[in-house]
């Protein structure tokens, strides 16, 4: 709004789709706040989970709850790329799912250390309400898209029932395989949602906006590898004096951060997400893959820098790997994406694939070379990887 002004109420409309200069708002930018703080507490949980030797044990719960995370932002991210107002009731209801945000990050602890998902189911349900307020006032006042908006509110108040209902299951002693299909069946329906409720008549989403927002919450996983990682070294500096190996293992990280932050914004989505709309699905949807990718990677270099200053219950074999398959997946997992929108070169499938595979090995000689050589040979691949996909680009 010009000079700060704030109307009281705004008829919610669907968005021009060619709306020249379209960018985030400020309170979309708020907004991405509240999950920092969640991002940052499954990242630091995870990274405890694979310091004490069982990462294997807490892979599933972290994409459990990273899942609720992403989808939360997601939904609210293309909603308001069709239907931002910005009036005073927008901006409450915005504030309603920041709460629930706040909720489900106060409940990861106990869902990674018990299982216990009612602090994260509850904070996903306050995320819910505001969002299906959202809808359902879309639906009233757009006619045009009332069906749409309506099936998205059905649709998404159904399935959250079914997770309070998973709530039930659990707590009534079922095996951890009924609890991890159940999670499956409704991640799929949730995903299914949209496919659904667009069918009488699409959301007028934003491809630039949309590819500014997916950008900025690349970025803001990103920060939250250094963050994490710079935790870390506070914590080596606090119990032990600083050493060459901290330096060059924390240097290593940012490198692969910025790396692989290069190898995200080489391409941009916004033009080709204009040409390809209907290939927005396949498009968003992996994205849960690239950010899991980043949150886990935010974890492994954690770990990689308690490693130099404290002795771990783990082998420098497993510690490289917390790293690399991470990094790995983000490289594979671009690809793909990459490839939803334009068809990749040949050059580009070799280097991806090279760059995974070698990433993939180096954590085998580990014992042989180090803990630093490794991590550094990991960040050689990963600028060799940069280096051969921007010459291409630029052919």
């Amino acid at each position: 709004m010009p000079n700060g002004e704030v109307h009281i109420r705004v008829r919610m409309t669907a968005r021009p789709i060619d709306e020249p200069h379209r960018v985030s708002s400020q309170l979309e930018l708020l907004f991405d706040l509240t999950f920092v703080v969640a991002v940052a507490a499954v990242t630091e949980q995870f990274a405890h989970t694979i310091a004490g030797g069982h990462a294997g044990s807490g892979v599933l719960p972290f994409l459990q709850v990273f899942f609720a995370i992403w989808w939360a932002w997601m939904n609210f991210t293309w909603f308001a790329s069709s239907y931002d107002t910005d009036d005073v009731t927008y901006r409450i209801l915005t504030m309603v799912q920041m709460a629930g945000v706040l909720l489900l990050a106060a409940g990861v602890p106990a869902a990674a250390d018990h299982g216990d998902y009612l602090m994260i189911t509850s904070g996903y349900l306050v995320m819910r309400l505001g969002l299906i307020s959202l809808w359902v006032r879309a639906g009233l006042e757009d006619r045009a898209s009332r069906r749409t908006a309506f099936r998205y509110a059905i649709g998404i108040g159904a399935l959250q029932l079914g997770w309070f209902a998973r709530l039930y299951v659990a707590d009534a002693g079922a095996s951890d395989g009924v609890l991890l299909a159940a999670f499956i069946g409704l991640a799929a329906l949730e995903l299914s949602v949209p496919r659904w409720a667009e069918r009488p008549r699409p959301t007028t989403w934003h491809p630039h906006h949309i590819a500014e927002r997916y950008g900025l919450f690349t970025i803001i996983l990103l920060g939250e590898a250094v963050l994490a990682a710079s935790n870390a070294v506070r914590r080596a500096v606090e119990d032990t004096a600083v050493s060459v190996e901290l330096i060059a293992v924390a240097g290593c990280g940012l490198v692969i951060l910025f790396a692989l932050w290069w190898l995200y914004f080489l391409h941009p989505a916004g033009p080709r997400l204009e040409d390809r709309r209907n290939r927005s699905y396949r498009w968003g949807y992996l994205h849960y893959g690239l950010f899991a990718a980043l949150a886990a990677l935010g974890a492994g270099l954690e770990v990689a820098v308690e490693q130099t200053g404290h002795e771990l219950h783990l082998s420098p074999t497993a510690a490289g790997y917390a790293v690399a398959v991470p990094a790995a997946g983000f490289i594979g997992l671009l690809w793909v994406v990459h490839r939803c929108l334009a068809e990749p070169t040949r050059v580009q499938f070799a280097t991806t694939l090279a760059g995974m595979t070698i990433l993939l090995t180096l954590p085998l000689a580990t014992p042989a070379v180090g803990a630093v050589t490794d991590l550094a040979l990991m960040a050689a691949t990963c600028v060799a990887v940069v280096a051969i996909a921007s010459w291409n680009a630029r052919r």
